[in-house]
């Protein structure tokens, strides 16, 4: 229960800042909760989502199979990703845009959608949390893990790289423990490409935020742009390119 009450004191903590980056928050409720027995051992953190009519909460679950084991120094930028204002504000908020036809609502582009999430994470300090260090180089590992990708599963679905390879240079260039590199591994293998849509998601969003922040100077509101990005629901990202440099000639 500590570690699930850790989680609501790390919202409580951002929601006055909260009000300063988002001027849309969803009306769905959310809820943290510890993984189901029968599946908590083989499952990651993760969100899953409220129902369309609003009756079932959004959900944040965090697997605690042994809470002596368990690793509190990624929890703020879990909750970032995973909860608010990642997956929750992001599918929430599409869910209840009444404006968007109903195949849009449940429409997943992993390049938005866990570019997104990815860059909840980087508004860490924004919203007053990672003032622990140990929270800090969590996020900054968690950074480093989203990196790495970039390369392994280029590397074994381009350059012809051997699964022991990527394994090998996940142990030299990461500080996750070897059975999750392992994993992480087999998983890039069994999916190709989707490992890579964290980073470039990421980086298009900040990139397009820094673009908005110099042409607009003292016009720029982030909470517009995070309107912008969000309110439109889950597109491809060359298309949320277009968007927001058309938003940025228009706001001039």
């Amino acid at each position: 229960q500590q570690i699930i009450d850790h989680f609501y004191a790390i919202y409580n903590t951002m929601k006055p800042k909260l009000n300063v980056l988002f001027d849309k928050k969803p009306k769905t409720p959310f809820e943290v909760k510890q993984t189901e027995k029968f599946r908590e051992n083989s499952a990651s953190a993760e969100y899953n989502s409220g129902s369309l009519d609003g009756t079932r909460p959004g959900i944040f679950y965090v697997p605690i199979p042994n809470a002596s084991e368990y690793n509190v120094y990624s929890d703020e930028s879990l909750f970032l990703h995973e909860a608010i204002p990642g997956h929750h504000y992001q599918i929430s908020l599409t869910q209840e845009n009444n404006e968007l036809p109903m195949f849009r609502k449940t429409l997943f582009y992993s390049g938005y959608g866990e570019g997104w999430a990815l860059y909840s994470e980087s508004l860490g300090k924004e919203l007053g949390l990672y003032t622990d260090p140990y929270q800090y180089f969590g996020m900054l590992g968690a950074e480093m893990h989203r990196a790495v990708r970039l390369v392994v599963d280029t590397g074994m679905h381009s350059k012809g790289w051997t699964r022991e390879q990527a394994i090998e240079y996940c142990l030299e260039n990461e500080a996750e423990p070897e059975a999750g590199i392992i994993s992480e591994i087999e998983r890039y293998m069994a999916n190709p490409g989707q490992a890579l849509a964290y980073k470039i998601g990421q980086l298009k969003i900040l990139e397009l935020r820094h673009k908005a922040e110099k042409e607009l100077g003292e016009k720029f509101k982030i909470g517009e742009f995070h309107n912008q990005v969000l309110e439109t629901g889950c597109i491809p990202l060359e298309l949320l390119n277009n968007k927001i440099n058309k938003w940025i000639v228009d706001s001039k």
